[in-house]
C-alpha cells in the first residue's frame, strides 16, 4: 500500500451536547468519496483526537471502516502521550480492519530523534501494518530528524510521511535523502512546492469541505504534470490555505466550511469555541471567491 492521492483527515461531527452525530459522519463519508478523495484518516488533528477517549476513538474508527466499506483505504491515528497507549490504539486499528496507521511524535515530552524512532518502531512491531508518519512540531514541540528516519529505515512498513513543519528545508531534505518514505504534503500553503519535490500525496483538512479544489490542484500537478495550471489553481486556493494554516482557528474553520457545504459538523470540543460572526463571514467570502476563480480556470482550460 502506498499513500498517494488526496487523503482527508476527517472531522468529527458533534451535536450540541458533544455526542457524535453519526448521520453527519455518514453524510461526510459519502460526500468525500463521491468527490474523489483517495483515502480517509480517522483520529487526525482535524478529527480532534486529542479531546477524545479510547472508547470514542475506537467507535469512530469502527464506524468509518463500516462506512467506507473498502471503497477507499482507511488510516487510523495512534497519537497519544504514552507509547503504551499508542500501541493500544494501533491494535484497535488493526482489529477494526484499518488499512494503515498514522504515527506521530508523542506531544509534550519532547523526545529526541532516537526516542521518536524507538516509539514508532515499538508500534510497528506490535501490529506490522503500513505506517504514515506525521511530523507536526507546531503541536508536538520537536521534529522527526535524520536519526529518526535512519532508524525507521529498518522497517519496510514506514511508507509515507505527512510533513507539517512548514520548513521548506525539511521538504528538500526528505525529498532528496529519504524518497523511500513517500512524501505527503501536510502544509497546505506549500502544496505546490511539495508536488514539485515529488510528493504524490496530500493530507489536507480543507478537503473536508472543498475536495474539488484540492483534487484540481493534485490532478494538475501530480496526474497531468501541468505546473502552469497548478500555479493558477494554487493562486486561487492560497487565500484559503493561509486562513487554515495561519489563522489560529483551524478546527473551527474546517467545521464552518463543512457547514457551508450542508454538512452539520457541529461545534469543536472545548476549550475551542465556534467562529464568531465576523470570522464566519470572512471565511465564507474566501471560499466563495476561490470557487468562482477555480470554475473560471476550468472553463478556460476546456
Amino acid at each position: 500500500m502506498q499513500f498517494e492521492g488526496i487523503w482527508t483527515p476527517i472531522a468529527t461531527p458533534y451535536r450540541d451536547d458533544f455526542s457524535v452525530n453519526l448521520d453527519a459522519l455518514e453524510f461526510t463519508v459519502e460526500f468525500l468519496i463521491s468527490r474523489g478523495v483517495h483515502g480517509i484518516i480517522s483520529a487526525g488533528t482535524t478529527g480532534e483526537y486529542y479531546a477524545q477517549d479510547f472508547r470514542e476513538r475506537a467507535m469512530l474508527a469502527g464506524e468509518l471502516r463500516r462506512l467506507t466499506e473498502g471503497r477507499v483505504p482507511l488510516v487510523v491515528g495512534t497519537g497519544s502521550l504514552r507509547t503504551e497507549d499508542s500501541i493500544e490504539y494501533a491494535k484497535m486499528a488493526k482489529d477494526v480492519g484499518a488499512d494503515g496507521i498514522l504515527v506521530t511524535t508523542p506531544p509534550y515530552s519532547m523526545p529526541t530523534g532516537r526516542e521518536i524512532a524507538l516509539h514508532a518502531l515499538a508500534i510497528d512491531r506490535a501490529v506490522d501494518m503500513p505506517v504514515m508518519l506525521y511530523n507536526y512540531p507546531g503541536r508536538m514541540g520537536v521534529n522527526m530528524d535524520e536519526e529518526t528516519f535512519d532508524r525507521l529505515g529498518r522497517s519496510p512498513n514506514f511508507r509515507g510521511i505527512k510533513e507539517s513543519s512548514g520548513d521548506i528545508n525539511r521538504l528538500h531534505m526528505i525529498g532528496r535523502d529519504y524518497p523511500h518514505l513517500g512524501l505527503l504534503c501536510g502544509m497546505d500553503d506549500q502544496a505546490l512546492e511539495f508536488f514539485a519535490w515529488g510528493a504524490r500525496g496530500w493530507v489536507c483538512a480543507g478537503s473536508n469541505f472543498a475536495p474539488e479544489a484540492h483534487r484540481a490542484l493534485y490532478d494538475a500537478c501530480v496526474v497531468e504534470g501541468d505546473f502552469t495550471m497548478g500555479r493558477a489553481i494554487m493562486c486561487a486556493i492560497l487565500p484559503l490555505m493561509r486562513v487554515l494554516e495561519q489563522g489560529g482557528k483551524f478546527i473551527q474553520c474546517i467545521k464552518h466550511g463543512m457547514t457551508i457545504r450542508g454538512i452539520p459538523a457541529g461545534p469543536p470540543k472545548k476549550p475551542l469555541q465556534p467562529l464568531n460572526k465576523d470570522d464566519r463571514r470572512a471565511l465564507e467570502e474566501v471560499i466563495r471567491t476561490m470557487d468562482m476563480t477555480i470554475s473560471a480556470i476550468a472553463g478556460e482550460a476546456k
